[in-house]
């Protein structure tokens, strides 16, 4: 992890054509990912299920993958190149969306949910170390991507709630599949072919010790484990426990989930916040204000109610986006970028593939003890990263690569 010390100038910064599609298939691989979460009612009754919580399990195969696959996708990413595996990465999910469209039973839908899951392993170790090979604020870079990822998870919420209600689950996941095969196109035509793969460019100075940054990978890893089962149990669980909070008050399917996009939307814009902060401010001090949030936050809405629980769910949810971007600049900060997709994926592997054991349990935590209990655990796990992440050294500034 750490290069020679021969600087050498910044890469030239991407046109705003393929920044753009960067961005957007960040949106693409959170939106997909969750159609299925939202769908799950409809899917279940569909499929023959007496409940939602028998078919959740089906889903799990898809993020572990989504965790595990990213080992592979960062090595190719940095070996092969990053430009050829995002176009894998958008051809792949509109294909895997199709097929999901197409099943008959459960057990067909998991096949296609799991390939759906390999082909969105890709994203985060390819396209957002390829974001940020070219810039000089990786703050504000992750910040915006951050808020795209996430306004695809609002619009799986709205989306997939219009189209259940107009046209069916099938067309909630063959439409956007066809927008991420539309999008692979234009991501061909605008970007240009790299000269050379990650791995093979010269090494950018960046002066840190070994031991700093073996301590950072193990703790942004740890860290990044326990909010990925925030981030799974709540992006996984909110629609429903909206719709049982929300009973006799708000029942259409539509309308619950343009509430849904709407706490996703204003979560969102806390990752623009903490991007532009990030690069202004101590990322330690800021990560531990951002995560103090959360235990409070969880503990209010286990027992709340109506539009209540509604306020809540958006103040836990600007707290558990808020938290996302500080792993990114960890290892913006702290990783040369002929091996970031190596490392990025390594921690996503271990991260998402613990965090994947949310969406099996979901189901089953929901069914037998219910969401008062599951958000009592969410507030304790909050508080294991709060400890996690005290262990972080200094003012987390790694220096910056030599431009």
């Amino acid at each position: 992890m750490m290069p020679s010390a021969h600087p050498m100038p910044a890469m030239p910064a991407h046109s705003r054509g393929t920044t753009l599609l960067l961005n957007v298939a960040h949106a693409i691989d959170h939106m997909f990912l969750l159609i299925f979460a939202t769908a799950i009612s409809v899917i279940a009754a569909d499929f023959g299920f007496a409940s939602w919580e028998q078919l959740m399990p089906y889903g799990a195969a898809a993020f572990l993958l989504f965790g595990l696959g990213s080992i592979p996708s960062g090595r190719l990413g940095d070996l092969w190149g990053r430009r050829p595996m995002m176009l894998v990465f958008f051809f792949g999910m509109g294909t895997a969306a199709l097929l999901v469209a197409a099943t008959q039973n459960a057990w067909q839908m998991a096949i296609a949910l799991t390939l759906l899951g390999a082909f969105a392993s890709i994203y985060h170790p390819v396209g957002i170390p390829m974001l940020l090979q070219a810039t000089r604020r990786p703050g504000w870079t992750i910040g915006v991507n951050g808020l795209s990822g996430n306004l695809g998870i609002a619009l799986a919420a709205l989306s997939t709630g219009l189209a259940v209600k107009f046209l069916g689950w099938r067309a909630a996941f063959a439409l956007p599949g066809l927008v991420a095969i539309g999008c692979g196109i234009l991501f061909a035509r605008i970007t240009p072919a790299e000269t050379h793969a990650p791995a093979k460019r010269v090494a950018r100075t960046m002066a840190v010790p070994a031991s700093v940054v073996a301590r950072v990978f193990l703790v942004m890893t740890t860290a990044a484990a326990m909010g990925g089962l925030l981030f799974n149990f709540t992006t996984n669980g909110n629609p429903e426990l909206l719709k049982e909070r929300m009973d006799g008050i708000v029942n259409d399917p539509a309308a619950l989930g343009l509430l849904m996009a709407i706490v996703y939307a204003v979560a969102s814009l806390a990752q623009l916040v903490v991007g532009w902060l990030l690069d202004r401010f101590s990322l330690k001090r800021l990560y531990i204000a951002i995560l103090a949030l959360q235990p409070p936050l969880f503990l209010l809405a286990a027992h709340a109610g109506g539009w209540q629980l509604y306020a809540l769910q958006i103040l836990f949810m600007i707290a558990v986006f808020g938290a996302i971007p500080f792993t990114d600049v960890l290892i913006a900060r702290y990783v040369d970028d002929r091996m970031r997709s190596r490392v990025a994926g390594v921690r996503l592997a271990i991260s998402l593939g613990v965090s994947s054991v949310a969406v099996a349990l979901l189901g089953p935590v929901v069914k037998a003890a219910g969401f008062p209990v599951l958000l009592a655990v969410l507030a304790v796990v909050a508080m294991c990263t709060l400890a996690t992440v005290a262990f972080l050294p200094g003012d987390a500034r790694g220096p910056q690569p030599a431009e």
